[in-house]
């Protein structure tokens, strides 16, 4: 069997949906629109958030970082599926899908870790408002900003590096338009062991870990709400937390589906197995925006009156 060294790899070949090349051009208006909507969805909130002084509180600020991430997901996976959808260019070079690679995941872990930063500023928001702008500082927040950004660096990081090592044979096609660590390593003929032990170590530390203390703060967030007496307030104090609710679902449900999947769905057509990477790149960038400008009043009002000024 003939082997390449990382060095010298032929480049990978890129996958839209096969037997449907024709309709690729097609296929990218959708995806066009989508990409659009994320960008300007989130850019906008972004912009809203950093012009208006009254929403520079911790919800926001929380709020704009995941808007951030958002951006950057969608930012590291558009060029090669428009290279792909619109040009027909399949190939991409070898390290040049290991940064994309990089940057997708980074960008999955902050994600995830801003949700849980989230949760616990819902959860102290509701036990404790009396410290909750005391505790949750301008200083505090970005220091939190900066630990999720170093944390999902120092955990992706090593991965290039164990690729690196491996060696590869003349199977060079991956599963999607984009790069991810579980595709690459599929088509190592050497062993990659390691590599799947590292990804699963991940996975349990980060999103598994976050998932638990999201689930742990919002038990905690309901017996501190069923303690409130009036019905009212207790309503007002849960619809607060309504739109990170959705966002945890927009996150979690498509990786615990796309988990599934390629876990159990050996038998599933291939073409299910792409339409749920996309649907769990592209779904949270897209409708979060769209949920944050529908269930938050201040966000909305702010963009509605922007609009009118114009």
């Amino acid at each position: 069997m003939d082997f390449f060294n990382s060095s010298d790899y032929r480049p990978f070949l890129l996958t839209g949906f096969p037997g449907l090349e024709v309709s690729h051009p097609v296929i990218s208006i959708l995806f066009c629109a989508l990409y659009l909507i994320a960008l300007v969805g989130n850019s906008v909130i972004l912009v809203v958030i950093w012009v208006e002084q009254s929403l520079h509180t911790p919800m926001y600020l929380f709020l704009s970082m995941l808007a951030g991430s958002d951006l950057g997901l969608c930012a590291a996976t558009l060029p090669t599926l428009l290279q792909l959808f619109w040009f027909s260019v399949r190939e991409i070079n070898f390290d040049a899908c290991l940064i994309q690679m990089f940057f997708i995941h980074v960008f999955s872990l902050m994600e995830s870790g801003i949700l849980l930063t989230m949760a616990f500023d819902r959860y102290v928001a509701i036990s404790n408002p009396l410290r909750y702008t005391t505790m949750l500082t301008n200083a505090a927040i970005a220091k939190i900003g900066v630990g999720l950004l170093l944390r999902a660096v120092a955990v992706v990081f090593p991965t290039s590096f164990l690729i690196k090592r491996l060696k590869f044979c003349k199977a060079n096609v991956l599963s999607h338009s984009y790069c991810l660590h579980p595709d690459i390593i599929k088509l190592s003929c050497s062993d990659h062991r390691i590599n799947s032990i590292y990804g699963l170590i991940i996975i349990l530390i980060t999103f598994g870990m976050d998932s638990v203390f999201i689930l742990l703060s919002y038990l905690k967030i309901l017996i501190t709400v069923l303690h409130i007496a009036s019905w009212e307030e207790q309503f007002k104090a849960l619809n607060t937390c309504v739109s990170h609710i959705c966002a945890v679902l927009l996150v979690y449900v498509p990786m615990l589906g796309v988990s599934i999947i390629h876990r159990f769905g050996k038998h599933v057509p291939p073409v299910v197995h792409i339409i749920m990477g996309y649907v769990y790149l592209l779904v949270p960038p897209v409708l979060n925006p769209v949920v944050y400008c529908i269930k938050t009043r201040e966000i909305r009002t702010r963009i509605l009156s922007n609009l009118l000024k114009l």
